[in-house]
């Protein structure tokens, strides 16, 4: 029985949130392919963030934060400051 209780976290986890949605929504799709890259590896969209660039994504995993330009291009390794 607890593998059931695995999977159901797993179904849960995966649902989006109102606000991930709308989030989710502000993507271009070369941003939304690399985000759903990036879950795999437990990343979550936090927010987009605009920029006269466009928008850009930030995801966050573990206090650890990548960043995915408007073009798809992923950065994990970003100098941008995360306020909590």
């Amino acid at each position: 029985m607890g593998n059931a209780n695995e999977r159901d976290e797993l179904i849960e986890r995966r649902h989006m949130t109102t606000e991930n949605s709308f989030c989710w929504d502000k993507l271009t799709m070369a941003q939304k392919f690399s985000a759903s890259s990036l879950s795999k590896y437990g990343y979550d969209l936090a927010f987009v963030r605009s920029s006269a660039a466009g928008n850009i994504a930030v995801l966050l995993r573990d206090g650890r934060c990548a960043v995915i330009s408007n073009t798809g291009e992923v950065n994990t390794s970003s100098d941008i400051t995360i306020r909590l």
